[in-house]
This record gives C-alpha cells, sequence and structure tokens, in this order.
C-alpha cells in the first residue's frame, strides 16, 4: 500500500528533526504535531501540506516566500502565529529544513 502524502512527509520532517534533543509526535486536528523542547513547532498535514509557527513579525515576509494564511476548520483564521505551507513548497528537502527552521525559532521566541 502507497504512503499517503502525510506519511512521507512525517518520515521526512523525523529525518530533518533527527539532531534534536526532544522531539515528540502528537496527532492532533487531523496533522501529526512536532514538538520541540514542548512546543509545537510544526504539523504534517494530510495532505503534505506544512503547518508552521511563525513569529507574528515576520508572518508577511513568510508569506511572500511562499507561506500561506492558515486557517482551523471551516475558515477560521489561526491569526499571525502560524502559516500553512503547500505541499508543493516543501518537495524539496532543503526547502523542507528552512520551513521547519523557522518553526523551531518561532517555537522558542
Amino acid at each position: 500500500m502507497p504512503e499517503s502524502p502525510q506519511d512521507l512527509l512525517v518520515q521526512r520532517i523525523r529525518e530533518t528533526l533527527q539532531t534534536q534533543r526532544s522531539v515528540r509526535e502528537k496527532r492532533m486536528f487531523g496533522g501529526v504535531a512536532f514538538m520541540v523542547d514542548g512546543g509545537l513547532a510544526v504539523s504534517a498535514g494530510q495532505d503534505g501540506d506544512l503547518l508552521v509557527r511563525v513569529d507574528p513579525a515576520e508572518y508577511e515576509d513568510l508569506l511572500a516566500k511562499g507561506g500561506q494564511p492558515a486557517f482551523m476548520g471551516s475558515g477560521r483564521p489561526m491569526g499571525q502565529g502560524w502559516l500553512n505551507v503547500p505541499a508543493v513548497e516543501v518537495d524539496d528537502d532543503k526547502a523542507l529544513a528552512w520551513w521547519i527552521a523557522v518553526g523551531l525559532t518561532s517555537e522558542r521566541t
């Protein structure tokens, strides 16, 4: 049985985060969230999209780099602390690592 886009992204996130000391995975709201040092940094969506915690001060700049406003449920915006990154924007491992680094930096602020 072929792996889902979410399963493939989860594996890639695991590989990217393998050098972090405290990583925990938790299924939340249909996604697989990655908690690093106790804070949620990123989450793999069912369609292979990446939910990323961001610094609200960098929100507009990150929209220009491929992020999209994140929504919870049916059209409820999550605010400027979160972005959704479409699967096509994280197809490349370097791009995925860059977005994960954004989430890690924002999680620690």
